[in-house]
């Protein structure tokens, strides 16, 4: 019996709501989990769930920055939490197996997800366009390249400017959290250009049979 229901369009509003329910989900254990560790994974899974979403649209540019980009963030914000919060990670380990069936299942869950994802590229749902709304031309250029081409030509110096600010703020956040220590050896570009041969070298003579 026909039904009319296309299962490609099922599957994906399926994994949608599943998709949305544990970004929801972890979004809120960001804020409630006493644990920062806790708190940085769970921020992790959101970012995952929401790439996920942002596959089913068709946005897969969005989708791997979201992936490279933010996760990567996320990991270096991890290193920073390590290095200024005082965490006791042996109390940590002690509860491992107590959580071990609940992370089975978050973990059974977010590989089911990647595989959904990677193997939706397959499906073709219709998707209703308005008339006055402008559309590429089908098998013209891939969102990607479509992308690119605006950041690089239209919106270059943007691009630019956004890059120098990210990196000023990269250096600084370097500069606040650098602690020197005392008593230990430093390099001198300064002093190191400043060298000359007579300041650099030593030549002594050496008696045959003895060491200097």
């Amino acid at each position: 019996m026909d039904t009319g229901i296309d299962p490609a369009t099922g599957v994906q509003a399926l994994f949608f709501y599943l998709f949305s329910g544990v970004l929801l989900g972890s979004g809120f254990m960001v804020i409630a989990a006493r644990n920062p560790v806790h708190s940085v994974l769970f921020l992790i899974l959101s970012f995952v769930n929401a790439a996920g979403l942002f596959m089913l649209l068709g946005a897969e540019f969005l989708a791997l920055i979201l992936i490279v980009v933010y996760v990567g963030a996320v990991a270096v914000l991890f290193l920073f939490v390590v290095m200024m919060l005082d965490v006791d990670f042996a109390a940590l380990r002690q509860g491992f197996l107590t959580y071990l069936p609940v992370g089975s299942v978050v973990a059974v869950v977010l590989v089911s997800e990647l595989l959904v994802v990677l193997g939706g590229l397959g499906f073709s749902p219709t998707v209703e366009v308005t008339p006055n709304a402008p559309a590429p031309e089908p098998g013209e250029v891939s969102n990607t390249v479509a992308l690119g081409r605006l950041l690089y030509t239209r919106f270059v110096y943007f691009f630019q400017v956004a890059g120098l600010i990210l990196l000023v703020a990269m250096v600084g956040a370097i500069v606040l959290t650098l602690r020197h220590k005392e008593g230990v050896k430093r390099q001198s570009i300064a002093a190191q250009v400043a060298r000359t041969p007579a300041t650099a070298i030593e030549v002594r003579r050496v008696e045959p049979g003895r060491g200097i």
